[in-house]
C-alpha cells in the first residue's frame, strides 16, 4: 500500500524542484525528504526523478505520477475539512495566519483576550508577508489587507472590515530639527523590496535621493524613530507612537481594506466559528484608527 506521507513529500520535491526546496517547505531536514522519495520509488518500483546540476528533474515515470499525486492531495483535504467541519468542540488547534505588522501593532491584545477566553484553544499565530494557503489548510483563518476582493481565491468566505489607510512619518525630534535649519539632510526609509510608493508626496520636507533601506516593516520603524528621515507608515502604526507625527502637507493613501478569511468546510468548525466572531467584533471597533482619523 503506498503511503500518503510518502506521496506528500514526492509532490514538494516535485513542486519546489529540489530536496532543499521541499524540505524548506514540509520543515523537516533533507535526508528524511530522500527516504520517502526513495521509499515511494522502492513501492511503484521505478525512478520518479533525475538529479541535474540544477536541481531535480522528474523522469517520465514521475510526470505520470505526479498528477495522480495532486488528486491524491486534493482528496485528503476534503477529508480533513469534511471532519473538521462535524468538530463543534470549543478545543484544538487554530492557526490565524497575518501580517507581523498587523500582529504586533494592532490585534495581538485581542489575541490575548481569545485566548483568555478559551483556554483549551491552541492558537498559532503565523505572522508572515506571504499569504498562507488556507484550501491546503496551511492555516484555518487569514487576516489581511487586500486591495481588490477579486484578487482572492472564490472558495474563501470572508467578513469585510474597515478600510486601511497610510501616511508619511517622522519623528518629531528630527522634525523640529529639520524645521529649525540644523541637522543633516533627510532620507527615505524603504523596505528595500518595496521602494517608496509613487503616491507618497514628501509635503513641506524634502528628502535626498539617497534612500535607507531595510528589509521588514519593523526595521524601518526603528529607522524612523532613531530619526533617519520619513516613511510611508500605516496610520494605526505611526498614529499610535508618540514619538512619530506625520510629514506636514502630505495626504492619506488607502492601502485596501482589512478582511477575516476563512475556506470551506473549516470555517463550520466551532473553534473557528468562534474566533472570526470575536476578532471580526474587534476589528469593527478599529475603523477610526484604521483610517488615521
Amino acid at each position: 500500500m503506498i503511503d500518503w506521507d510518502d506521496v506528500r513529500y514526492f509532490l514538494a520535491a516535485a513542486r519546489g524542484g529540489s530536496v532543499r526546496a521541499a524540505a524548506k517547505a514540509l520543515a523537516v531536514n533533507h535526508a528524511t525528504v530522500l527516504r520517502r522519495i526513495s521509499h515511494l520509488e522502492e513501492r511503484l518500483g521505478a525512478q520518479l526523478f533525475e538529479k541535474l546540476p540544477t536541481g531535480y528533474r522528474l523522469t517520465e515515470a514521475g510526470e505520470e505520477i505526479v498528477e495522480l499525486a495532486i488528486q491524491m492531495e486534493a482528496i485528503s483535504h476534503q477529508l480533513e475539512t469534511r471532519a473538521l467541519a462535524r468538530d463543534q468542540s470549543a478545543r484544538g488547534l487554530l492557526r490565524v495566519t497575518l501580517t507581523p505588522i498587523l500582529a504586533t501593532h494592532l490585534l495581538m491584545p485581542d489575541f490575548a483576550d481569545f485566548a483568555w477566553l478559551y483556554p483549551d484553544i491552541e492558537m498559532e499565530i503565523l505572522s508572515s508577508g506571504d499569504l498562507a494557503n488556507l484550501t491546503n489548510r496551511d492555516a484555518d483563518v487569514a487576516i489581511r489587507v487586500v486591495y481588490d476582493r477579486k484578487t482572492l481565491p472564490l472558495n474563501l468566505h470572508g467578513l469585510k472590515g474597515p478600510e486601511v489607510f497610510g501616511g508619511v512619518y517622522i519623528s518629531r525630534d528630527r522634525l523640529a530639527e529639520w524645521q529649525s535649519g540644523a541637522g543633516e539632510a533627510l532620507r527615505w526609509i524603504v523596505i528595500a523590496t518595496h521602494g517608496v510608493p509613487d503616491w507618497a508626496s514628501e509635503g513641506a520636507v524634502q528628502a535626498t535621493g539617497v534612500p535607507f533601506k531595510v528589509t521588514d516593516a519593523a526595521a524601518e520603524i526603528a529607522a524612523v524613530r532613531q530619526g533617519l528621515g520619513i516613511a510611508t507608515l500605516p496610520c494605526f502604526v505611526g498614529d499610535a507612537d508618540s514619538r512619530l507625527q506625520r510629514v506636514p502637507d502630505t495626504d492619506l493613501h488607502k492601502y485596501g481594506t482589512l478582511w477575516v478569511l476563512t475556506q470551506g468546510e473549516t470555517r463550520k468548525t466551532r473553534r473557528v466559528r468562534l474566533f472570526t466572531e470575536f476578532i471580526f467584533e474587534r476589528i469593527a471597533t478599529y475603523g477610526q484608527r484604521l483610517a488615521g482619523q
